[in-house]
């Protein structure tokens, strides 16, 4: 299993674990992850305007070197993989768009519309298979009541993500019976943190963050788990004490591979 592998921006300085953790498990779980050279940030956000390809050429450019290579695309950031899955949708479906693309980039041969753009977690479920991994588990977390708080961004828009049923998500909680644990099924796991909210107005972030995590602990959690990187920011300032991880994190751990 080879995938052109795109860890984003903030992987490098706020959200390194989310990064190390996923490479040490995925060379155990035999995915070979080849990075492009000269990468740039997909933008963080996905821009809306039809008019406009400038902002979103940098994801174009990721997408157009595993056409050329791997054939996919590997993200673990929720908003990377909003924005890469959302541009690469963009190419396929939008003749406008791609023809100014490709216009403006002239690659030797257009693009084909076959990259796939997949999440980690969708890796873990459909290529490695839930029960395999649970299979090379060396250090379950039993007993441990997991929550797993899946943001905004990760499920919707839910017809161009398609990775999970948008209202009734199970693939996190799958991973978590997957390594050992015990999911915890509460209200606000698919409810907005405050994400970009922060900036402007932080006490909005802090009020729907401390509401996540207290309904996460009303429902027994002992931890929570998450994949992106604002969320796990808006989480930890708002509960510092509550045991909030990257599930990457736990992975590495019930792989065994997990630093003392």
């Amino acid at each position: 299993m080879t995938y052109t592998y795109f860890p984003g921006c903030t992987l490098r300085t706020k959200a390194k674990d989310l990064d190390h953790y996923l490479r040490i498990s995925a060379e155990k779980l035999g995915m070979e992850l080849i990075e492009p050279a000269d990468w740039q940030c997909c933008g963080g956000a996905y821009s809306n305007a039809k008019d406009e390809i400038a902002n979103k050429l940098s994801s174009v450019r990721i997408i157009m070197d595993a056409d050329k290579n791997t054939g996919k695309v590997l993200t673990v950031c929720s908003a990377c993989h909003n924005v890469l899955k959302r541009v690469n949708d963009d190419l396929k479906n939008d003749e406008n768009f791609a023809f100014k693309v490709n216009n403006y980039m002239k690659p030797e041969v257009p693009y084909s519309g076959n990259v796939e753009v997949i999440h980690f977690l969708e890796a873990l479920r459909d290529e490695v298979g839930f029960d395999k991994l649970a299979s090379m588990v060396v250090k379950p977390f039993t007993g441990k009541k997991i929550a797993a708080y899946y943001g905004c961004l990760l499920l919707r828009p839910g017809k161009v993500m398609a990775m999970d049923d948008p209202e009734n998500p199970v693939i996190m909680e799958n991973f978590i019976k997957a390594i050992g644990g015990t999911p915890v099924i509460y209200a606000r796991r698919n409810e907005c943190c405050g994400g970009y909210a922060v900036m402007e107005d932080p006490a909005i972030a802090a009020k729907r963050s401390g509401a996540i995590i207290e309904n996460a602990k009303d429902m027994g959690a002992d931890l929570m788990v998450t994949a992106c990187p604002l969320c796990m920011y808006n989480l930890k300032k708002t509960g510092p004490d509550t045991g909030i991880y990257y599930f990457t994190e736990l992975l590495a751990e019930a792989l065994g591979l997990k630093e003392d």
